[in-house]
């Protein structure tokens, strides 16, 4: 089960003064367990922001969010075949899985080393996890996010191999999908072309937030939950 971590020093603004034109919710605080698994429950991520030539640390909570709802992966006959070329493992090379989605080669990219070293505390604490795709022996693509209670709050996915990402996207739906998965939430913050593609949609601030209240005191899906 994960560690409690300290708590945090910040106070995040309350939502009734969220903007609700604007993404963006607040700046500042740092990276420090507490105060990421505070956020997660709250319905915000970080990710650094370039405001007038300076960065911040910006915490974001889509006016529009990014939701893949369990029974609404698009898995084609060409994915279920790849399926099965891949071995799924679970948190077994979190820290190669980050890295490797915050390469420098990769355009757009945001997972700056405080950005790594923040989550890999987190996985060490239970809060943070990897689903990884494997054949022969080498990590082949995978994603990683941040599960509290019901919620997995995806981060950011890569692949080595064709399709060895949306299988491991796809190994993770199936072990959301647990008897609880009426009620559990699988976040990607926002509707790209391509997570649509594979069937992610797009629900307004106030739904999300109304799902992630009822999500949040749900048990861990195996094997999240397990003791090591």
């Amino acid at each position: 089960m994960p560690i409690a971590p300290a708590p945090t020093p910040w106070g995040f603004p309350p939502r009734s003064t969220w903007d609700p034109d604007d993404d963006l919710v607040a700046l500042g605080a740092d990276l420090e367990p507490g105060t990421l698994v505070t956020a997660y429950a709250l319905g915000l991520f970080p990710m650094p922001v370039t405001l007038d030539g300076e960065e911040h640390l910006g915490w974001f909570s889509p006016v529009e969010r990014g939701v893949l709802p369990l029974d609404g992966l698009r898995v084609s006959r060409s994915l279920r075949r790849s399926a099965r070329d891949f071995e799924i493992r679970i948190d077994t090379a979190f820290d190669e899985v980050i890295s490797a989605c915050g390469s420098r080669d990769r355009p757009d990219g945001w997972i700056t080393p405080e950005f790594r070293h923040a989550y890999a505390r987190l996985h060490r604490l239970g809060w943070a996890h990897s689903v990884e795709a494997w054949r022969d022996g080498e990590l082949a693509g995978g994603l990683y996010g941040v599960s509290v209670g019901g919620l997995f709050a995806g981060e950011s996915m890569f692949h080595r191999e064709r399709d060895a990402s949306k299988v491991a996207l796809l190994a993770l739906v199936e072990l959301m999908s647990d008897r609880y998965a009426d009620r559990r939430v699988l976040d990607v913050q926002w509707q790209t072309p391509h997570l649509a593609s594979l069937g992610v949609v797009r629900r307004p601030r106030e739904d999300y937030l109304e799902s992630l209240g009822r999500c949040l005191d749900l048990p861990l899906p195996e094997p999240f939950g397990m003791d090591e």
